[in-house]
Formats: structure tokens, sequence, C-alpha cells
């Protein structure tokens, strides 16, 4: 979020245009938590995780006094048009602003999950995958050395995008997402047939929407009578050095942001399709579901054995 903050503000003041920060989300919009901000308040953000505006959220925000309040607090400061970094909830919040109380506004996708519709890539999620690949590696190397089974436990509550893109990397030898029913026997039946082939070690990477991560390790225990191990990467996904790939992302969504407010632009977001930035209205998030490429479950099924 820090590269799309940074973008922000710097093209911004290239357009001669005052900018405003609105610390700890809409909790802060309703408190009044505001900050001016220039080119140089934006320096050395480029490489930290997680956000310097922080965030919060904000049980005040959900009713029409403390929506009210938000309204104040923008026309107080004569900010003029918002631009709204964050996932699902932070949009709904955005449209509720644009739709029912006028206040131009653009939303840019940033969640871990990816799931947000109108957008290839969220920022966060290329970091997240990366942060839990560089542990599943790590793990790998302790299942070998034992000769065990990990079932390891990444983010996503209904969505598997993570799962999918760290087992398709990772090897893993099961990958079970929310998106695909899955039997424990048939997993079993996977690893115990790679056992016979010379493996001897397997992960099975589980998207936390789709199965409970000790439970699942408990179940191959029993039935393949193999060691087996679980870890929850939780949290850890969260933060971390931003990849090369979302801060660039972060800084041309960040740029169109800007662009569209100042071309007139209200209750819309930003995003990527094709590499190319895509504009739709800001209810494509969560009208218009976003698919998992399921072809690239079946591409690691063959891989992993």
């Amino acid at each position: 979020m820090n590269a799309c903050i940074r973008s922000v503000v710097r093209t911004a003041v290239s357009r001669g245009v005052t900018v405003m920060g609105i610390r700890r989300g809409y909790d802060g919009l309703v408190r009044g938590e505001v900050v001016p901000m220039d080119a140089a308040s934006v320096g050395g953000i480029l490489n930290r995780g997680g956000t310097i505006l922080l965030t919060a959220r904000s049980e005040r925000f959900r009713t029409r006094e403390g929506q009210a309040e938000a309204v104040e607090t923008l026309q107080h400061h004569g900010i003029e048009g918002l631009v709204v970094i964050g996932g699902e909830g932070s949009f709904h919040g955005a449209r509720v602003l644009g739709t029912e109380w006028g206040v131009p506004v653009v939303g840019v996708p940033a969640t871990i999950d990816n799931d947000i519709a109108g957008t290839e890539s969220s920022i966060g999620f290329d970091t997240a995958v990366n942060v839990a690949l560089e542990a599943i590696d790590k793990i790998r190397d302790t299942a070998a050395s034992h000769e065990r089974i990990f079932v390891i436990e990444v983010m996503g509550r209904s969505v598997g995008f993570i799962a999918l893109e760290v087992g398709l990397a990772g090897g893993a030898e099961a990958i079970l997402i929310p998106e695909v029913p899955f039997d424990i026997h048939a997993v079993c039946q996977r690893i115990t047939g790679g056992r016979r082939r010379g493996k001897i070690s397997s992960i099975v990477v589980v998207a936390e929407g789709a199965a409970d991560a000790l439970e699942i390790g408990r179940q191959i225990e029993q039935i393949t009578g193999l060691d087996t191990r679980q870890t929850i990467l939780g949290h850890i996904q969260r933060g971390g050095t931003p990849t090369a790939f979302d801060r660039v992302l972060a800084a041309r969504l960040g740029f169109a942001a800007v662009d569209q407010l100042l071309a007139g632009r209200r209750t819309c977001m930003v995003g990527t399709v094709g590499n190319a930035i895509e504009v739709n209205d800001i209810d494509a998030a969560w009208t218009i579901e976003k698919k998992i490429d399921l072809s690239r479950h079946q591409l690691a099924q063959v891989l992993s054995v």
C-alpha cells in the first residue's frame, strides 16, 4: 500500500493538486485524522510493507451518523476527491460515499486474497505469495530431512488464489482450495503413491477456507501411518518487503486513480487486465465473481506426481 500512497501523492502534486492523507481508514475519516502530504512525506516508503497511514475497522462508519461525520471531515478540509486503497470492505465504504453522499471516489484494489473482480492482481497478492513460498521452501528442507508430510495452511477465507499459486510454485503434492471439493482418501492415495515411487516427503497446501489444516494433518497421519506435521503461516503473509511486481502495480494503479479523479470519474475502481489499466464501476468488485483458473490446479496435480 505504501507504494500506492507514494504514487497517488506524487502524481497529484505533479498536477498541482493539494493532497491530504487520512490515517486509520474510515475510522480516521470519522474522527478527523487528516494530515497534509507532499512529495517529501512519502520518501523512503517504497520498500516498506503495510501502510504509513495505518488502518482500522470502523463500526461508527457503518451508521448514517458516522458517514455524515466522515463527509463533514472531507468538507471541513476541502477534500474534493478520495482515493480508497483496500479490499471489498473498503470498496463498500467507497461506494456508500460515492452513491449516497456524492463524494468523488476511486478504489484501488489492495488485498492479499486477490478476490476483487476487475483486476487480475491486487496490490499485496504477489508479495504474500512470495512470503508464503519462502516459508514452504524452508519447510520442505525439514520435511525431506525427517521424511515427513507437512500440511501448511495459508490465508484465503473464501478463495484459494494464494494456496493455488504457492502450491504450484512450491511443487506441493496436494492443494486444497475452497473452489475444488476434495476427498481426503484421494489425497492420501497421492501421498502413498509418491512414497512407492521413491518420494520421501510431501507438502500439502491448504487454504484456510477449504479445511482445518490441523484436522487434515491428523487424518493424513491416521490413514497413511506416515509422520505428519502441520504449520499455519498466518499473518506472516501480510508483511514483508513488497516484491518488484507489487511495487510497479501499486505505482501504476495510484497514478491511474489520480487520473480518473481529475477526469471527473466517480465511484469507479482501477485495475489491470492483460497488463493494461482497466476502469470499472466499483460495484464490479462484488457483483462479479472473480473465478480462479482451475487449469492451474490441474497443472499442479500433473507436475506433483
